[in-house]
């Protein structure tokens, strides 16, 4: 077979393959909305204009704009967007061009303002309102003979609406939970023995609860001091707590674990915490921590402590020991 005749053959396989097989149309999103979060407090009667940036840096797509409420799940700042809307707070896009839940089309690398005009309508019930403002890319047009893959994204920005008659919050909350995951725990005449090994890292869990019906944003240290006279402060990263909820406060890190490939299963990456500390301890350590949430709250107080014991060092000492004794005795036996 000459090189002619294999490269007609080629072609017509080629071309087969294409008759045969549907084209795949895959599109590719890449979206941007800011700013991500609003956080503001509004009178009954009042009204207020946001402007916000819907950026496309992927494919052509249709879209559109709708709010919804969310709630707080659980203790990581998790949330879940609800289906229907519900509350008092009115939404409508004050654009020329586009209106709420209606389509429109975004090219590549452009740019949407979308003005978002929020109302509190005259005798709205004094409290929290937690929204979210959707933008949803809206799945291509099928062609004929060409398949397109159902591509559906969503971006969103959160909403912290406070309505206030006089413009004052209720801050009140209270520390839920302030400990240290240790390696080992027990009892000893009513008293609670926390243990860890001189190389561990410390893992300190702290849980704020809002008490109140506003959310807020709790602010403060943790202070680890050892024995020694030796003292570290760590911040507190400011984190919104909503109203009636409880979150895992977040605290400036000292050390981020590598959570990669096998060491997922670890007890670092298994669940989030306020902080973790590296470092050799040793001794008796006193953990405490100040929160406050604003200017006029009074500073709570919480504390725990724990013993550094450099555990896999005395095991390694005790099992040379050990080996040594009888190496010893067999050296004995065998001379004798």
């Amino acid at each position: 077979m000459n090189i002619k005749t294999i490269i007609i053959n080629l072609v017509f396989l080629t071309l087969s393959f294409c008759l045969l097989t549907p084209y795949s149309l895959a599109q590719q999103l890449t979206l941007s909305l800011s700013p991500p979060l609003i956080e503001t407090i509004i009178k009954p009667g009042k009204s207020i204009l946001i402007a916000y940036r819907l950026e496309n840096f992927g494919d052509p797509a249709i879209f559109r704009v709708n709010v919804m409420p969310f709630s707080p799940r659980g203790i990581s700042g998790d949330m879940i967007i609800e289906n229907e809307f519900s509350g008092p707070v009115r939404f409508s896009l004050d654009n020329s061009d586009i209106k709420m839940s209606e389509p429109f089309f975004l090219k590549t690398r452009s740019t949407q303002q979308l003005l978002l005009r929020i109302r509190i309508p005259e005798g709205a019930p004094i409290s929290d309102y937690y929204y979210t403002l959707l933008a949803t890319s809206q799945p291509p047009p099928s062609i004929d003979g060409i398949s397109s893959s159902q591509v559906k994204a969503t971006i969103g920005s959160n909403l912290l609406i406070t309505v206030t008659q006089t413009g004052e919050v209720q801050l009140k909350g209270k520390i839920s939970s302030f400990e240290i995951l240790p390696r080992f725990q027990f009892s000893f005449r009513g008293k609670t023995i926390r243990v860890i090994d001189s190389q561990d890292k410390i893992i300190i869990d702290s849980v704020v609860e809002n008490l109140g019906e506003n959310y807020l944003k709790p602010h403060g240290e943790i202070v680890l001091r050892g024995n020694f006279g030796e003292t570290s402060k760590y911040e507190y990263l400011p984190k919104n707590i909503l109203a009636h909820s409880k979150r895992l406060t977040q605290a400036q890190p000292s050390f981020v674990p590598d959570c990669t490939n096998k060491k997922r299963s670890e007890k670092m990456c298994l669940s989030p915490s306020t902080l973790i500390i590296n470092g050799f301890f040793i001794g008796k350590y006193q953990l405490s921590t100040t929160v406050s949430f604003g200017v006029d709250s009074p500073n709570l107080y919480a504390n725990t402590d724990f013993y550094a014991i450099p555990i896999k060092f005395i095991i390694g000492i005790f099992v040379v020991i050990i080996i040594s004794v009888m190496i010893v005795k067999k050296v004995k036996v065998e001379t004798e």
